[in-house]
This record gives structure tokens, C-alpha cells and sequence, in this order.
């Protein structure tokens, strides 16, 4: 039985928005139990998948930062067009960075950022987790190991601009984030190996509002949303959105 690709969501529940944003590779299914959990709670939320993701890796080598960015915007969009007029970001990992510069582009109400990378030396890290990606998504097709091989072979002979232009994207933003003023809260899973977790202190240290947190989760690796903490970050995450500011 072939599976389901997971789509882009929208949760409608209050009259306060969250705009989700998940990782590279990754899709909606990142943050889905965040958005039923705040569905829950009285918020709604919206969260769009970046072009080249959730479909076959071939696509995702297709395109870039700029491309992502753009599906970012439309989904914050998106959310004042169905009549929200006060938006908080929460991103994982590169929705993290994302969410960060919707912080100093955009009208935010606050920010949350988890996992999110400050540096990018380590290209092979990045490397080899786009072609575990393309890995995975190939068995989830329901192909025979030997033909996923095969396909890998090919596919790693696909130029990856892309990691060149996601560096790029998170020096630039590194580079304005002492221009977020909106309460900001830093999440870190402490056991990530995919990125330098020193980027959460370097974000706590250069955003600019003095209303700032950062957590660090001992028992979490990368994708936080999904591991063994979540149930505490949810709760975080409500706990910070339900300080914030809101007029409704």
C-alpha cells in the first residue's frame, strides 16, 4: 500500500494565528502535532509546504532558498486573507530561520525559533542528509532496495547548488537579527547533531527585544518537534504565545 504524502494545513480554531514552517526536507508533518495542540488551545494555525519538498528529491535540487522564502510570505498571507490580523512565526531548523526573518520583514507578534542554524560549515552534514532524504523518500515510493540504490547513484551526481544558496541565506539572515524587536523564544534540543548549537546562544545574544528566552531540551535531537520532549515543548510554546501581546 503506497502512503500518503503529508499536505499543507490549516487548523482554524481562535482569533490568534501561528504560521508553522518546517525544516529542509522536511514537510507539514514536522509541526502537525504542534498545530493540533494548538487547535486545541484556541489557536489557529497555517502551515505551507516550501517548493521542491514532500515530493520526489529530484525537485527539491530544483530549487532554493529564494523559492521557499517566497512560500513562506504566501503562507503568512494566507492567514491574513482568512482574517488575521496577528501572526506569530514558530519554524523548525530552517522554518526556524525563516521565522526569524519574518521577524525584522514582517508585522510578527512573536517568534519561535527551534534548532535553528547559524552557520552552515559542515556542507557534508547537509549533503548527506539530503541524500538520506532522497533515500527514505524513494522507500516511502515503495521502490526495491535495489532500485533506490541505483537512482541514489544517479542522484548524487545532481549538482546541489542548493546547500550553497542555503548558506547564503543563513549568513543574511544572521546578519539582520539585530533587527528583531517582537519576544522572541529560542528552543535548542541539546543532543542535535545536524546543526552547531551554539546558534541558539548566538540568537539570544543578537536579537534585540528585551523580551528573549532560550531553553535547551537535554533529551532531543534535531527534529524536536517529534521526539521524546515534544509534549514539554508544546507546552512551552503555549506558554510563551499566551504572554504575548495579543488584542484578541
Amino acid at each position: 500500500m503506497k502512503l500518503a504524502i503529508p499536505k499543507p494545513f490549516t487548523f482554524q480554531s481562535g482569533k490568534r494565528a501561528v504560521l508553522l514552517l518546517h525544516g529542509f526536507t522536511g514537510n507539514s508533518a514536522d509541526v502537525r502535532m504542534i498545530g493540533r495542540f494548538l487547535e486545541k488551545n484556541g489557536y489557529t494555525s497555517h502551515a505551507p509546504h516550501y517548493k521542491g519538498h514532500a515530493v520526489p528529491p529530484e525537485e527539491l535540487v530544483k530549487t532554493g532558498p529564494e523559492d521557499w522564502w517566497m512560500d513562506v510570505v504566501e503562507g503568512y498571507n494566507h492567514l491574513l486573507d482568512i482574517g488575521y490580523e496577528e501572526i506569530a512565526v514558530c519554524g523548525l531548523s530552517l522554518g526556524g530561520v525563516f521565522a526569524l526573518k519574518l521577524g525584522y520583514t514582517k508585522p510578527i507578534k512573536g517568534i519561535i525559533s527551534m534548532c535553528a542554524p547559524m552557520s552552515m560549515e559542515d556542507e557534508t552534514t547537509m549533503y548527506n542528509g539530503v541524500v538520506e532524504y532522497a533515500r527514505g523518500f524513494k522507500k516511502f515510493e515503495g521502490k526495491s532496495a535495489e532500485v533506490i540504490e541505483e537512482e541514489i547513484e544517479v542522484f548524487k551526481q545532481t549538482p546541489m547548488n542548493t546547500l550553497n544558496a542555503l548558506r547564503d541565506l543563513v549568513q543574511d539572515v544572521r546578519s539582520h537579527i539585530d533587527h528583531i524587536y517582537a519576544p522572541t523564544f529560542i528552543v535548542q534540543a541539546r543532543l542535535d547533531n545536524m546543526i552547531d548549537t551554539n546558534s541558539a546562544n548566538i540568537i539570544f545574544d543578537s536579537v534585540e527585544t528585551d523580551e528573549k528566552q532560550i531553553k535547551w531540551y537535554e533529551e532531543s535531537g534535531h527534529v524536536i518537534t517529534l521526539d521524546q520532549e515534544k509534549e514539554q515543548l508544546h507546552k512551552d510554546i503555549l506558554s510563551f504565545l499566551e504572554r504575548l501581546d495579543w488584542t484578541v
